[in-house]
């Protein structure tokens, strides 16, 4: 009798060991699910959009900019979750590359002092006509969707037939240079386009190819690139 006990005991020992990895196994696989649901979950999804972007540079304030029209969008983007990475070499050699982050100031010159491109249109909540920026236009504080136009333009007279005295980018004529005045200092300050595609961008001539991305930031994915072909007069 006693050792027809011993050996039930001992032929239970090895099942129940078993049962306790099959238990342990188990806790240990519904973790790692877990896990893995909690990390996809807290990955974003990667929006899309379709833009198109135009650069001209006329070799003078009028006429001359970069504008960026979003044409449609997954889902709305705040462009605090976006940045800007420009990339381009002129016919003369001159290049340059620039990154474009949200709510960091890349203009500063007379009263400006923001980050460029300012928008307008649909996903800003409130903006000025012509010489008037509001905070809602600043980029990183606007949203991207269907409609959304951005903007970046030379400091300069107001129209062909303005005063040279205010200075800026070529100001009347087609020179290709700045010139100081009472409203820009060619050395110092920082006009719209400057802030986005460089300080030299005004080497940039018809036929120029700037690389233009898009970069979504919470997922790192690029979700716009663009080689642009710079326009003049």
């Amino acid at each position: 009798m006693k050792s027809h006990r011993k050996d039930s005991e001992e032929a239970v020992s090895p099942v129940v060991g078993v049962m306790l990895m099959l238990v342990v196994t188990l806790i240990i696989a519904a973790v790692v699910s877990g896990f893995a649901g909690d990390l996809a979950s807290s990955q974003k999804k990667t929006p899309t959009i379709t833009m198109t972007t135009e650069i001209v540079n006329t070799g003078y304030y009028y006429g001359s900019g970069m504008t960026m029209r979003v044409i449609s969008v997954s889902e709305p983007i705040p462009t605090s979750d976006v940045k800007i990475v420009i990339d381009w070499t002129a016919k003369n050699g001159e290049k340059n590359s620039t990154v474009v982050l949200p709510n960091v100031n890349n203009v500063n010159y007379g009263s400006y002092l923001f980050p460029a491109p300012f928008a307008t249109g649909p996903g800003v909540e409130s903006f000025g006509m012509n010489n008037v920026k509001t905070v809602d236009q600043h980029f990183g504080n606007y949203t991207l969707t269907a409609g959304t136009l951005m903007r970046a333009y030379p400091a300069g007279a107001w129209g062909p037939n303005s005063d040279e005295s205010y200075g800026g980018y070529g100001v009347t004529t087609p020179t290709y240079e700045y010139k100081d005045g009472t409203g820009f200092t060619a050395d110092t300050d920082m006009d719209f386009i400057q802030g986005v595609l460089g300080k030299n961008w005004n080497n940039l001539h018809e036929g120029d190819v700037v690389n233009v991305r898009l970069v979504h930031t919470p997922s790192g994915k690029v979700i716009y690139n663009e080689e642009v072909k710079v326009r003049g007069l």
